[in-house]
């Protein structure tokens, strides 16, 4: 009896639980107490690894819950070590990312009611609301207006209204990933599905660190995409589509979800609200006049999207030929027509009888996002977390992996935009590989050909 139950599918998923847990701790030990970096490039070298192995013992847990039938305690292990994980990150400050500290000086910018496009934090004219924990510590201080489209600034000012700090910041992120997760388990049950599954977006590395530590405004966007899903399975596609425009208002990326959304006709309801809440939330912020952008306009220039160099295609192609001046925007304009092409075949499929489809909604979903985040291929590892959102209710190995991996973009041992990032995403077009091998297997010899 007692063999039985130490090799029971819910005794292993507490062993990897286990395993998750001591290493995010021994993770956050390789930090030296006090300094904005993981403290030296060796211990940087040394915490990725552990992530890395991190990764590796997430990936055994999804497998786990998708090939196992676990019992209906699973759930509550599953969550229990998700909170407590995040709890033990939450005290911390920052060590991967100085953001945080952007969002709250945003904040505190709007408490003092001067709209945040206005000025640089370093401009004269906010010299009174500097204050030693966070003007310091804000990065692009000197050149760069903030970047935050205005759904997130909206946020920031009200957090701004609850505590100025480091720490209500990310609190208020885990309060976000906790809509999220409730709606996730909804979404799973109306999609009559294992709500264990949750595992895949609750015990994600990257969507730890990234969230619990580093308080990325990512988390915001996952929850009204989360909303925004639940919504749209629910048919309320007025709502869905407001929520969907409110988190591209956050981090602009999920736009590229939107077709997913309109699958099957829906079109008129959710783009009337969608853009109305675009027109509000810039009309709150139309006082900067053309600097309500922010930094938007020159970000790409600085990440070297312009010479294609930041991309990782090209910086690739860059090792064997000159790149043309106009690499980079012959490159977009590639994306551009083939996400196109992508997009109308989704939203012009047939939606299927008796109602919304919520796999097939979240596997759209997740589709698009997969694709048009790995095409932008940006460097820094946060911007991959939400993957993990739609992968829960519609695993997908690449973009499972594309939600996880990333975690290796916290060093860069070659300073190369093509070598390391291969580690990521060569497996990943592997992955994208052989999932579109039945499919095209299928094309090519219907049922019922001779």
């Amino acid at each position: 009896m007692w063999r039985a139950r130490l090799t029971s599918p819910l005794f292993r998923l507490a062993l990897l639980g286990a395993a998750l847990a001591a290493l995010t701790l021994g993770a956050l030990a390789l930090h030296i107490p006090g300094a904005d970096t993981v403290g030296t490039p060796l211990r940087a070298n040394l915490f990725v690894g552990v992530l890395a192995v991190s990764v590796g013992v997430y990936l055994l847990a999804v497998r786990l819950v998708l090939r196992s039938d676990l019992p209906a305690s699973a759930p509550w292990l599953v969550l229990a070590l998700a909170v407590l994980l995040r709890l033990a990150l939450l005290p911390e400050l920052p060590f991967l990312s100085s953001d945080i500290y952007r969002y709250v000086w945003d904040g505190q910018v709007q408490a003092a009611g001067i709209n945040p496009y206005r000025y640089v934090p370093a401009d004269p004219a906010l010299a009174h609301l500097r204050d030693p924990a966070v003007f310091p510590l804000i990065n692009r201080a000197d050149y760069a207006r903030t970047i935050y489209p205005p759904a997130a600034q909206v946020f920031f000012a009200l957090v701004a209204q609850v505590g100025a700090s480091v720490t209500a910041m990310k609190a208020a992120m885990l309060l976000c990933e906790a809509v999220a997760m409730v709606c996730l388990l909804r979404l799973l049950a109306l999609a009559g599905l294992p709500q264990v599954r949750i595992l895949i977006y609750a015990w994600n590395p990257l969507v730890l660190w990234s969230f619990a530590l580093d308080g990325h405004v990512d988390a915001l966007a996952v929850a009204l995409l989360a909303l925004a899903l639940l919504a749209r399975a629910r048919h309320r596609d007025g709502v869905a589509g407001a929520l969907l425009a409110a988190a591209t208002l956050v981090k602009f990326l999920p736009v590229v979800v939107a077709p997913a959304f309109v699958r099957g006709g829906r079109l008129w309801r959710p783009a009337l609200a969608g853009a109305g809440v675009i027109v509000v939330l810039y009309a709150l912020y139309l006082s900067a006049g053309r600097h309500v952008l922010g930094f938007l306009p020159a970000y790409g220039a600085e990440e070297g999207f312009d010479t294609g160099h930041g991309f990782w295609l090209l910086a690739g192609l860059s090792r064997l030929v000159p790149l043309p001046d106009s690499a980079g925007r012959i490159y977009a304009l590639g994306v551009a027509v083939a996400f196109a092409a992508l997009s109308w075949w989704v939203a012009t499929r047939r939606a299927p009888s008796g109602g919304p489809d919520t796999v097939r909604l979240c596997r759209d979903a997740g589709l698009l996002a997969a694709i048009a985040t790995a095409a932008a291929n940006p460097h820094y590892a946060w911007y991959y977390a939400w993957l993990a959102l739609p992968a829960a209710v519609a695993p997908s190995p690449a973009v499972i992996w594309l939600s996880a991996a990333p975690v290796l973009f916290y060093v860069d041992p070659f300073n190369d935009r093509f070598v390391w990032p291969a580690l990521v995403f060569v497996p990943a077009l592997i992955l994208a590989g052989r999932a579109l091998r039945p499919a095209a297997s299928a094309l090519a010899h219907p049922r019922g050909a001779s």
